[in-house]
């Protein structure tokens, strides 16, 4: 990433650069033209010399003061460090009132090197729209967040920077002064005034992104600061194997650009995304002025899902942290405490909130599992019996993450009065509120809230915070129900030994690895693979992989999203007869300037494909049989193109949720965009070889294999398992007939 940030070269830079190259040049000209003009006129009065020159040094500052003008209207960042639109100092009247102040956005304002003593009794930060500072006004909390119903009292503060919130809904132009005012005495210690009409930095609202491949679609973007983007509605359907939010320069996003956290502040490979509202923010010291777009980029695969560009005119907040907002997706919390409670399997981390203790998760699971906390039925040793906990899954049919609350009160089925059983199903309350789930890795983690004392005497324990207390904890699957199912635990899937936790205690933290590190040995188990044979007409699309039980399990090949679909089955292996013709119609897009939409069909004897990104010796390795002409020059020109049809995800990919393609496809939806497919015959060569590969010219690894059979042989192994079938249902005939023959004989005798 280091190496990429070289490439990406700022507009701040370009503009500076072009400004100084202005001057340079202006100068230069001027030095040449009063030389020149000195030398014409030596003998005339120096004091046309003088003002010659007074008017050439009036036009190089003219020049500059508009290339700055330009630049800035071109987009040219403002000058670092940049605090917002400046309103001015504070006048000192006591306690030595200092700072610098700025208007940042609509309603939040920048205090620069705040200094107070300290020693007023009842001073705040007031805001007011008098002529003056005056009684008629009203607080500016600070610090923001405070207990109690009141706002506390100002602080001493050296040189402290300091952001402050109008409240109530209150914008900047709502006042005209800000200042440090004691409310017992009416005295004002310090103001300043706002300017009025003053022009205050706004957030931006650009398009949505562009729709180019894997479902990626949002609402309008927002750019919220300098360094946050607001994305709302996001929807990406997570098949793309290497993917991220990715800035840089140029005209279309390209492969000089930086990757961007997701909203977690994480650089794994973006997940799938239903309709979320997130907020990202710029890494380091980049900001919206140094890009030109902001793109969903695969980086193994070199292709844009989707981008939005950034004007050059932008005027916004600079990035002070002020930029708070709620989306669907919250950052997680960094916990001090944590304990691997079953190894590499189950891990709790919680914090205690008041009333509240906040608790997360972390399970290897399967999304037909469940993973169990709480406090153990005897207190001393784990038991399940008489045990309250809380159990949280992935709802894999409402596609919801649940944390619901449970008392065990026998090691069997609920049968809605005893077992284990959810109290909402015993007539009680669910108690726990969940906060927010995710699943990545192998790894699903849900974070949910519990009171420490409930009203359910029943069914519900009190979680202490004055000593520890000993828990229970377990993994196991969910039945038909989505309940935990009561089932036999053995030492793996549950604390056979007593642990115990006070929940009221900080920094105790166990944990030495992320469940994310552990590798998962068995994985997904993979698709059989499919098979055509005996057909002469074949529809090829392009549709999503499968993920690691479909395309990357069948050939072994990691894949970027989207495979080939050959009458509508996931790269299915194709027998073809040398010899005979066969018929292709292609629909895997015709629009060269649209790459992630543009895979034109050919056959080759490359595993790989991709003959339109070869050159030289590399191309020369592999043999087009069909889809592919050549020019004069020699240049591979693809043919085998038409209209584009997908498969597409109807949300998120669910592949490693089914056992079969079939049950996969279901999931899917079949798209195609106007126009008309393309079509191709082609005529197995007697010569060719056993092996071929069904493939698309511009992208590598989105086909299969072809078997290539002499003539009759795909049809003659058919009719010899017949031939065999026939001969089996003769025999057993045959037997069936001796054996009752044998029978009505032995009548026959007895009689």
């Amino acid at each position: 990433m280091e190496q990429s940030s070289v490439w990406i070269k700022t507009r701040r830079q370009e503009q500076t650069e072009s400004a100084a190259a202005a001057a340079t040049t202006i100068a230069t000209m001027s030095r040449s033209r009063i030389t020149t003009y000195a030398t014409a006129t030596q003998g005339l009065n120096s004091i046309w010399s003088q003002l010659y020159a007074f008017v050439v040094v009036v036009v190089v500052a003219l020049s500059l003061l508009l290339n700055c003008q330009v630049c800035q209207g071109a987009g040219r960042a403002p000058p670092e460090p940049y605090y917002g639109r400046y309103i001015g100092q504070f006048t000192n009247f006591a306690h030595g009132i200092k700072g610098s102040i700025y208007a940042v956005d609509e309603s939040t304002l920048f205090v620069k090197s705040f200094a107070y003593d300290g020693t007023g009794p009842d001073a705040f930060f007031w805001v007011g729209k008098t002529a003056r500072p005056s009684p008629e006004g009203y607080i500016i909390p600070y610090p923001e967040e405070y207990t109690g119903s009141d706002p506390p009292v100002l602080q001493a503060h050296n040189n402290t920077d300091i952001i402050l919130r109008l409240p109530m809904g209150k914008r900047i132009k709502d006042i005209r002064w800000l200042s440090v005012w004691c409310r017992r005495f009416t005295v004002d210690f310090g103001e300043v005034f706002i300017p009025p009409g003053l022009d205050v930095p706004k957030p931006r609202v650009l398009p949505e992104f562009r729709r180019l491949a894997h479902g990626l679609r949002s609402s309008n973007i927002s750019v919220l600061d300098a360094k946050t983007f607001y994305i709302p509605n996001l929807h990406y359907d997570g098949a793309g194997p290497d993917a991220y939010f990715w800035v840089g320069n140029g005209s279309e996003p390209n492969i000089m650009g930086i990757k961007v956290p997701n909203e977690v502040g994480s650089l794994d490979p973006l997940r799938g995304y239903q309709g979320e509202d997130i907020e990202i923010q710029l890494p380091g010291s980049l900001t919206v002025y140094d890009i030109d777009w902001l793109a969903v980029w695969c980086v193994e695969y070199r292709h844009n899902f989707g981008h939005v560009f950034i004007p050059k005119d932008l005027d916004v907040p600079p990035a002070l942290g002020q930029t708070k907002i709620t989306t669907t997706t919250t950052p997680r919390p960094v916990y001090s405490n944590c304990r691997e409670i079953l190894p590499n399997k189950l891990q709790v981390k919680w914090e205690l909130q008041g009333e509240y203790v906040q608790i997360e998760l972390f399970g290897r699971i399967s999304e037909d599992q469940y993973m169990a906390f709480g406090l153990s039925g005897a207190n001393g040793r784990p038991q399940m019996a008489q045990s309250d906990v809380v159990v949280a899954f992935y709802d894999s049919n409402a596609r919801v993450f649940r944390a619901e609350d449970y008392f065990i009160s026998d090691l069997s089925q609920c049968d809605g009065q005893r077992g284990v059983c959810p109290d909402e199903r015993l007539g009680a309350r669910n108690n726990v509120v969940v906060v927010s789930g995710d699943r990545k890795g192998g790894v699903t983690s849900i974070r949910y809230k519990r009171l420490l004392q409930t009203n359910e005497a029943i069914y519900d324990m009190p979680i202490p915070i004055d000593r520890e207390v000993s828990i229970i904890a377990a993994v196991g699957p969910l039945n038909a129900r989505k309940e935990a199912n009561a089932h036999s635990h053995t030492a793996s899937d549950h604390n056979p030994d007593d642990i115990r936790i006070n929940f009221s205690k900080r920094n105790d933290h166990s944990c030495k690895n992320s469940l994310y590190d552990i590798k998962d040995e068995s994985g997904p188990k993979p698709w059989p693979t499919l098979k055509i044979k005996g057909e002469q007409r074949f529809r090829a699309s392009i549709g999503a992989t499968g993920g690691k039980r479909g395309y990357t399990a069948i050939t072994g090949i990691p894949s970027w999203g989207i495979a080939w679909y050959i009458n509508d089955l996931l790269i299915p292996e194709i027998t073809v007869e040398r010899g005979l013709t066969y018929e292709f119609i292609i629909e895997g897009g015709n629009d060269p300037a649209q790459p992630a939409r543009y895979h034109p069909f050919y056959i080759t004897d490359s595993p790989e494909g991709g003959l339109g990104q070869k050159t030289g010796l590399e191309a020369r390795k592999q043999k087009a049989y069909a889809g592919v002409e050549y020019d004069e020059d020699g240049n591979a020109i693809p043919t085998g193109v038409g209209r584009y049809c997908e498969w597409e995800h109807r949300t998120v990919d669910r592949s490693a949720e089914f056992d079969n393609f079939e049950q996969f496809k279901s999931t899917l939806v079949f798209k195609c965009e106007d126009g008309e497919p393309g079509y191709m015959n082609w005529t197995v060569p007697m010569d060719a070889p056993d092996t071929l590969y069904y493939q698309c010219f511009t992208h590598n690894n989105l086909g299969w294999r072809i078997n290539v059979v002499d003539a009759g042989a795909s049809t003659a192994s058919t009719t010899l398992q017949l031939e065999r079938n026939q001969l089996f249902f003769y025999m057993m005939l045959t037997v069936f007939s001796l054996v009752v023959t044998r029978s009505r004989l032995t009548n026959c005798l007895l009689a």
